[in-house]
């Protein structure tokens, strides 16, 4: 019911030139908005993982490996810890005197008859009485704070 344009207020007439644009620019920006959301589940949905693909690539195992039985070792440069069956059999507890007796790179299976002793290796009692050579260090000796 419109009225004369005397008696209508700025507010009214504001409202009423602006009522059919709002309303197309909504609808507009409604339409885009719905195709940008399809756009990107579309996208979602192409990266998801199929389940009967199995493990994705690069993702660990959730439970840790069982602990087997250590049954073969070498004494070389990466050897860390001596094993039990190892020392049982050697009667010798560090790689440094098995590798003195044996040579480095000996193999050693459980259950099974140790490797030929080195030829030119030191005698076990030599490598155990062996004395740890110790060097002390010189004490530090700074210098007056006030001596410039």
């Amino acid at each position: 019911m419109p009225r004369s344009g005397a008696s209508m207020s700025l507010d009214q007439v504001v409202r009423d030139a602006i009522q059919g644009v709002v309303a197309r620019v909504a609808k507009v920006v409604a339409d885009a908005l719905a195709r940008e959301v399809e756009r990107q589940l579309e996208g979602e949905l192409r990266r998801a993982p199929v389940p009967s693909a199995g493990r994705a690539r690069g993702t660990r195992r959730s439970a840790p490996r069982a602990r087997k039985d250590l049954t073969r070792w070498v004494a070389d440069r990466r050897a860390r810890r001596v094993p039990t069956f190892v020392i049982e059999a050697t009667g010798l507890d560090t790689k440094k005197k098995i590798v003195a007796k044996f040579g480095e790179d000996a193999m050693f299976e459980k259950g099974k008859a140790l490797p030929g002793a080195r030829a030119a290796a030191a005698s076990v009692a030599e490598v155990k009485a062996a004395p740890r050579l110790v060097k002390a260090k010189p004490p530090l000796v700074r210098k007056a704070a006030g001596s410039r």
